[in-house]
């Protein structure tokens, strides 16, 4: 009893002692698993950002916009569909060809008068080739219509291809212009975070020392917590702004952007030097939309014109060429098979071809009024598109009289965002200085602080504004244009 005793406990021993072993093997694993995923996240974090200019984000635009590869698509179809209207001018050829290597004919014959009828059986092969060549002189110019309506629909297409090139421009250069925007209102918010931060730690060194009050240490740590509650929201802008030119490059949203300040953000000094009317005439004459509008219209004129060209006579002029060869014929009548030899098929299609021209004339005179119909409907289609171009006209220069007014107060804003900058930041030098003395509450150095803050937001947004308003007008106007 008292080995059995022993033995148990050595065992028990060792179980603990495997254990043990075993705990302190498997402990660190959770921790290495998590440093491992957290150093693939740092390291993702950290990747280096690709540095891109205004122009190169452009340039990439222009090379995945769907919206442009559509347009593009569009102006390859209406090219086949000229080269169609192009090819009705020219005669149609068709060519026709057939074999027989089996035909078997039966029927009844008599040999003499005195017999009765006999089954008569031949079987032969037989070879025909036919070329067949239309051409229409005639058909009330519907082809000549047709044609000129092909070619405005390509010149609308080519116009479309431009203005849709124009758009991916205008549409990149804003989402580039917020993004730089966010970016420096998420500086200046953590500029404004740094500074309440080192208001803060000053005020508790003097609460310390006993030259401020419970009250305004904690007023300042709201401050403090309010200002980085305003960085985390700008950062949330700035994030957003960057996913927004990343859906218009077609890049990975995992894609780390750095953009570079274009050079033309900050000069704001020359007002635009074109009157609302010129500019106005100017964008009728430059928007490729407009021109696009105006090259359907015609085309839908031309349509009209061709619906019209039903109402005539149609001339075509046919030639057509046969020959036709058979092979060797057998027959055979009551269990007598006789063989009747042809010349070879080669010389037979040579010398039994056979010519016809025709000229034919083909009228319709009535359809069930199909062709009034389709004359009225290619009628309205271009009265319909005559009042889309009206409508674009009007709407371009209540755009462009818009986008100058709009530029002109983003002018304005800066001249006054610079004044209440230099105000706001000389105030507040002041109140601070009053402040640190004790002869100025903490409400008026808070006070002092988001007037700076809103002073240097307002005067980024206006310079930024303005960028953003003179892309507009350029893109109102028809004068946006970029070069790779």
């Amino acid at each position: 009893m008292k080995h059995l005793r022993t033995w148990i406990n050595q065992r028990k021993r060792t179980f603990y002692n495997i254990s043990s072993t075993l705990a302190f093997l498997l402990t660190p694993l959770p921790a290495l698993t998590l440093m491992a995923v957290s150093l693939q996240v740092y390291a993702g974090e950290n990747a280096t950002p690709t540095r891109l200019t205004l122009e190169q984000c452009i340039t990439i635009a222009l090379e995945r916009a769907t919206p442009l590869k559509k347009a593009d698509n569009n102006l390859t179809l209406q090219g086949t569909d000229v080269l169609q209207r192009y090819g009705s001018f020219l005669p149609r050829l068709t060519l026709s060809a057939g074999y027989t290597p089996v035909q078997q004919q039966k029927s009844y014959t008599t040999l003499s008068g005195t017999m009765p009828p006999t089954l008569l059986t031949t079987e032969s092969d037989a070879l025909s080739m036919q070329l067949t060549t239309s051409l229409n002189l005639f058909n009330g110019f519907g082809d000549m219509a047709a044609l000129q309506a092909g070619l405005n629909r390509r010149d609308a297409a080519r116009l479309s291809v431009a203005r849709a090139r124009e758009t991916v421009v205008y549409d990149v250069t804003q989402a580039y212009y917020q993004a730089l925007l966010d970016r420096e209102l998420l500086l200046i918010a953590r500029e404004n975070l740094q500074a309440s931060r080192d208001q803060l730690t000053l005020t508790e060194r003097q609460y310390q020392a006993g030259l401020k009050s419970l009250i305004d240490r904690e007023q300042q740590a709201a401050e403090t917590a309010d200002s980085q509650l305003r960085v985390m929201k700008a950062e949330s802008r700035a994030e957003q702004s960057l996913l927004e030119l990343l859906r218009r490059l077609q890049l990975d949203p995992l894609t780390s952007l750095e953009l570079q300040t274009a050079a033309d953000v900050v000069n704001g000094d020359a007002p635009y030097t074109l009157a609302a009317d010129e500019l106005i005439a100017r964008a009728r004459e430059q928007r490729n939309d407009l021109k696009s509008q105006q090259a359907q219209s015609k085309a839908n004129r031309w349509q009209e014109r061709e619906a019209a060209a039903q109402r005539y006579p149609s001339l075509d002029l046919n030639l057509t060429a046969s020959t036709s060869a058979t092979g060797d014929v057998e027959q055979r009548i009551a269990g007598i098979e006789k063989k009747y030899s042809y010349p070879p098929l080669s010389d037979q299609l040579g010398n039994a071809t056979s010519y016809s021209v025709t000229l034919s004339m083909n009228w319709v005179l009535f359809d069930g009024f199909r062709s009034r119909y389709s004359l009225q409907s290619a009628h309205l289609n271009y009265l319909n598109q005559q009042l889309d171009v009206e409508d674009a006209k009007r709407n371009l220069a209540i755009d462009v009289r818009k986008a100058i007014a709009e530029y002109d107060a983003a002018r304005q804003q800066i001249s006054a965002a610079r004044v209440s900058l230099q105000a706001a930041s000389a105030a507040f030098n002041g109140i601070k200085r009053k402040y640190e003395l004790g002869a100025a509450t903490f409400v008026e150095l808070s006070s002092a602080r988001a007037a700076l803050f809103n002073a240097r937001s307002s005067l980024s947004q206006a310079t930024y504004s303005l960028a953003l308003q003179k892309n507009i007008l350029d893109y109102v106007s028809g004068s946006t244009s970029f070069s790779k």
